[in-house]
């Protein structure tokens, strides 16, 4: 990719205070983007800020919670405001509650789908406005390859992660219809990536919340959503234990989500060691976890 092709391009970031999102801002900024940084943990962003405004790009910070669609049109307002236009926006905040699907309190279950998916939802719809009046722009949605491939004890990050997969799918289908060629959506499924996501995510299995292996460095993903924002593609699966289940699950989706099943339960409820149930950060920002990478693979 040329560095020249993103220089003076406004790109909007949820969930940019860690992991995919943070990575992605700090690379949009070194390529020349200016960055709109929006979550929930503000210390976190200016910090971020000062990264790329030390390297000579500009930022916005701009307090998201993204569960709540008012703030995610303040978002786009504030965007607009400051830059003019929106090129390219990724839809990156989301959370988990992990356990026992009956056994994991209602309530999480319910912000889970708020966050990845509504927020997903709230942050489609006013991108989309706005380049449908420039007529252009690329919309980025972090799915996860549990969005093709469901796994045991993830059951509404699963829901929403799919949801997020059809919501995109079906977005471009208008596109194509309106013939909006220059308006783009683009879905990354990852698969296990080495962020700080298990220091935030709820946990009521009574064990340490851990990925399902393989483990992959997250850099990989912020390679992805970077390249998408000037070569976009439909649907890109990141990590290669990701890309052979996808595909194992297009032609033999019962033996692949048996598979997937009984790997994730030995994973997550058999290895590792007892933990207290946490709500996380579902309802409130924490400290833990601040870095592209979540230390996983030391």
């Amino acid at each position: 990719m040329a560095e020249q092709s993103l220089t003076g391009k406004v790109v909007v970031i949820t969930g940019a205070s860690s992991g995919f999102g943070k990575g992605a801002a700090l690379k949009f900024a070194s390529l020349g983007a200016s960055v709109v940084l929006a979550a929930r943990r503000d210390g976190l962003l200016g910090d971020i800020a000062g990264e790329v405004e030390t390297s000579g790009g500009k930022a916005l910070v701009v307090h998201t919670d993204v569960s709540h669609p008012e703030e995610v049109e303040n978002l786009a307002e504030a965007a607009i405001k400051q830059f003019g236009r929106i090129d390219v926006w990724v839809n990156n905040a989301g959370g988990a509650a992990l356990g026992v699907f009956e056994e994991i309190p209602l309530s999480d279950h319910v912000q889970v789908i708020e966050t990845d998916l509504l927020g997903t939802l709230y942050g489609s719809y006013f991108a989309l406005r706005q380049f449908k009046e420039q007529g252009n722009g690329t919309l980025i949605n972090i799915s996860s390859v549990i969005g093709k491939v469901p796994a045991p004890y993830f059951a509404s990050y699963a829901a929403a992660k799919h949801g997020i997969v059809g919501l995109s799918g079906a977005i471009r289908q208008e596109l194509a219809a309106q013939k909006f060629d220059d308006i783009h959506v683009c879905t990354v499924l990852p698969t296990s990536m080495d962020t700080p996501f298990f220091d935030h995510t709820a946990n009521y299995t009574g064990h340490k919340p851990v990925p399902i292996p393989p483990v992959y460095d997250p850099e990989q993903v912020v390679e992805v959503i970077v390249r998408l924002a000037t070569k976009p593609e439909d649907e890109v699966s990141v990590g290669a234990a990701g890309v052979a289940a996808v595909l194992s699950h297009n032609f033999v989706p019962g033996v692949t989500e048996v598979a997937m099943g009984k790997q994730t339960h030995v994973a997550l409820m058999i290895k590792p060691e007892a933990a207290p149930d946490t709500e996380g950060s579902l309802y409130e920002a924490i400290p833990a976890g601040t870095g592209v990478s979540g230390g996983i693979k030391k």
